[in-house]
C-alpha cells in the first residue's frame, strides 16, 4: 500500500512522534494505521503526545555567537535533573547552533536537525520519547551588527555555553575584536545581575513607564502632599525609576561608580574610536512560567480513593 503524506500526518497527529518515525511505522504495517500506532508504542515513540501536557519549567539557556551574530535560546524540561544530562545539553547546544541562522522558533522548528535528515521538529518529538519528559523549545533570540561584535555571557554556568540566565550585547565599532570582547562580557555580566528593562529611555515600553507613573501619583497623593509638590515628588522618583530600569544610566556593578554609558564612552577613548552598544538580549531559565504546585499527600489520597 503506497504511504500518503496525509497519512503520515493522522498518525503524527494521533501520536506526537516524528515524522520519520511514522513513515516508518506505516511501512512496516503496510498502512495500517492502528497497527501502525502500537509499533510506534513499542518502540516508545507514541509517548511524547502524552506528555506534552505537563508544565516544563526548567531546563537550560544556551548562547552561540560566530563573530558579529550571536543567538540565545531557552529550552524547557519539567526536572532541573534532566538539564544535567548529556544528551539534553548536546541537543540544546546544537539548537543554539542552528539559532544564528534563523530568526523565530518557528522557522528553527522547521531547519534540519545537524547530522540528521529530519527537522528540529521531529528531534524534539524523539527527545521527549527517548528522555521520558516533556520538553519545548519555548523561545530565541538572534543578535547581529553591522561591523562589530556580538558577546554572550551565561551566568552559573552548567556546561559550556549552557546555564540559567543567557545574554547576548551587541557592540558596533572599529575597535579591535579583543577590546570589544572584554568590554563586552563586562557589560552583559552586569546586565545578568540587574536585568534591566531596555538599553534606553527611548526604548521602554510608554505603558510600562505610565504605570509607573500612576503609582507614584497614588502614592503621593495618598501621602497628602499638595498636587505641585506631589508633581515634584514623582519627577524626581522617576528619574530615579530611569536609572534603576535603564541600562545605560544604571551604575556599573563592577566599579559601583560609573554609570554604563560612561563607561563604554571611556572604553571608545581608550580603543581611540567610536563604540556602540546597539542592543541587548537577557533570558532568565522560566521566567514568566506558571509553575504546577502539587500537594503530594493530596495526591496519594486521591489515587488510593480517599
Amino acid at each position: 500500500m503506497a504511504i500518503t503524506s496525509q497519512m503520515v500526518k493522522e498518525l503524527r497527529t494521533s501520536t506526537g512522534a516524528g515524522m520519520m518515525d511514522c513513515k516508518k511505522a506505516l511501512d512496516e504495517t503496510s498502512g495500517d494505521m492502528e497497527a501502525a500506532i502500537d509499533w510506534l508504542r513499542k518502540k516508545g515513540l507514541a509517548a511524547a503526545a502524552k506528555k506534552a501536557s505537563r508544565v516544563a519549567s526548567e531546563g537550560l539557556v544556551a548562547v552561540k555567537t560566530d563573530g558579529n551574530v550571536g543567538a540565545v535560546i531557552e529550552v524547557n524540561s519539567e526536572t532541573d535533573f534532566v538539564s544535567r544530562n548529556d544528551e539534553f545539553q548536546g541537543f540544546v547546544q546544537t539548537l543554539a547552533n542552528i539559532g544564528t541562522s534563523c530568526d523565530s522558533v518557528d522557522a528553527l522548528m522547521d531547519m534540519p536537525y545537524t547530522g540528521a535528515s529530519h527537522s528540529v521538529a521531529d528531534e524534539l518529538t524523539t527527545k521527549i520519547a527517548k528522555i521520558g519528559e516533556n520538553m519545548s523549545v519555548r523561545r530565541m533570540a538572534k543578535l547581529s551588527v553591522a561591523n562589530g561584535v556580538v558577546v554572550s555571557y551565561i551566568h552559573n554556568a552548567v556546561a559550556d555555553g549552557m546555564g540559567k540566565i543567557g545574554v547576548l550585547v551587541g557592540l558596533e565599532s572599529d575597535a579591535d575584536a579583543s577590546v570589544l570582547e572584554q568590554l563586552g562580557r563586562q557589560i552583559a555580566m552586569h546586565i545578568a545581575a540587574t536585568a534591566p528593562a531596555s538599553l534606553s529611555e527611548a526604548d521602554l515600553d510608554p505603558e510600562y513607564v505610565a504605570r509607573e507613573r500612576k503609582l507614584l501619583v497614588d502614592q503621593a497623593i495618598q501621602s497628602g502632599k499638595p498636587a505641585d509638590i506631589a508633581e515634584k515628588m514623582v519627577e524626581g522618583r522617576m528619574k530615579k525609576f530611569m536609572k534603576e530600569v535603564v541600562l545605560l544610566e544604571q551604575v556599573f556593578v563592577i566599579d559601583g561608580e560609573t554609570v554604563v554609558s560612561q563607561v563604554i564612552e571611556n572604553a571608545a577613548k581608550d580603543a581611540g574610536t567610536p563604540i556602540t552598544m546597539t542592543s541587548f538580549v537577557r533570558f532568565n531559565l522560566g521566567e514568566g512560567i506558571e509553575k504546577e504546585e502539587t500537594d503530594f499527600a493530596a495526591e496519594v489520597a486521591a489515587q488510593l480513593g480517599n
